[in-house]
């Protein structure tokens, strides 16, 4: 897949199929829209591209700027949009002059001049341009005036409701971690650089990595211990990743940290990934450091049985 940043160094295609999006997540109902703009491209030189903006509209207009969380910063969902085989990424810049334009202004001088587009294809809760009013009917319309065809690609669902980003993101927020993964259609992450935590884990015979926390608006899952999954130099190993404040110890500052099954390198400032399989339990509160202790060897015993029945690591 190639990635511009700038339309204008996009080449000339012949009838391009087009989608427009966020893509927050790149979940199965995005996925279901990429492997339709594929089944579309039936000439062997008609191309396929994206379209996806940054930064977040919302945080571009100052609307709810702090409160702003995404399932994947822009590398990752780059990488995610990636596996799905679309040929195009075009990442515009969105600005509040840009946010100016009304659907047809977006259609007409983006999609039709510059990318000559052959056919739109759109999720059936798309809105876009000014006011959100560019919806199916409305591109219908457009696509009638400017020659192009619009394809509207029905709901996706998980466990009896349509696949969402804000649901995917409630579900994290909740510590849904599963539910979070099937909407998703692939393990939850977080990626981050090792840092120097307080040596306690190796103190206790579960030395941990700490990670450094993630872009502001990168979305943390709940807090409490998770069965995982954990890339590092290019292998994946089982884990036992924890997010919290670590109350045993009276910490204030949120942590993430992973022990590491079967695992001792020196990984201080490497870049880890930790997918997050399943929510073991609650952080909790405990009286002393032992108990702590005895605890941890009661959760490795559990994540080792909970990896081990799905032996998947569904990344890609």
């Amino acid at each position: 897949m190639q990635v511009f940043y700038n339309i204008e160094q996009m080449p000339t295609l012949k009838n391009p199929i087009v989608t427009v999006g966020i893509f927050d997540g790149v979940h199965c109902g995005h996925q279901e829209i990429f492997r339709q703009m594929k089944t579309l491209a039936t000439e062997p030189e008609q191309k396929t591209i994206a379209i996806t903006f940054e930064p977040h509209p919302r945080i571009a207009l100052g609307h709810n700027g702090e409160d702003v969380k995404f399932i994947n910063v822009l590398e990752k969902k780059t990488e995610r949009i990636a596996l799905s085989g679309i040929d195009y990424l075009l990442i515009l810049d969105f600005t509040q002059e840009f946010a100016t334009l009304s659907p047809e202004d977006f259609v007409r001088e983006y999609l039709c001049r510059k990318l000559r587009i052959g056919t739109l294809v759109i999720g059936y809760d798309h809105h876009f341009g000014k006011g959100r009013s560019g919806d199916y009917q409305a591109m219908e319309q457009m696509g009638n005036k400017y020659g192009f065809s619009v394809v509207e690609v029905g709901e996706v669902c998980c466990e009896g409701e349509a696949v969402s980003s804000t649901r995917i993101r409630e579900a994290l927020k909740n510590g849904r971690i599963e539910l979070a993964n099937k909407c998703l259609g692939y393990n939850y992450s977080i990626t981050g650089t090792v840092i120097h935590g307080n040596m306690l884990g190796r103190k206790l015979g579960f030395p941990t990595a700490n990670i450094a926390m993630p872009d502001r608006y990168k979305i943390i899952t709940a807090n409490g211990v998770y069965a995982c999954h954990v890339l590092v130099n290019g292998t994946w190993y089982a884990g036992m990743g924890n997010i919290g404040f670590r109350p045993t110890l009276e910490k204030s500052e949120l942590t993430i940290e992973v022990h590491i099954f079967n695992f001792n390198e020196y990984i201080y400032g490497k870049t880890i990934t930790i997918a997050f399989v399943q929510r073991i339990r609650d952080e909790v509160k405990f009286s002393d450091l032992e108990e702590l202790k005895v605890q941890l060897v009661r959760d490795k015993v559990v994540i080792q049985s909970r990896l081990n029945e799905k032996n998947i690591i569904n990344i890609k």
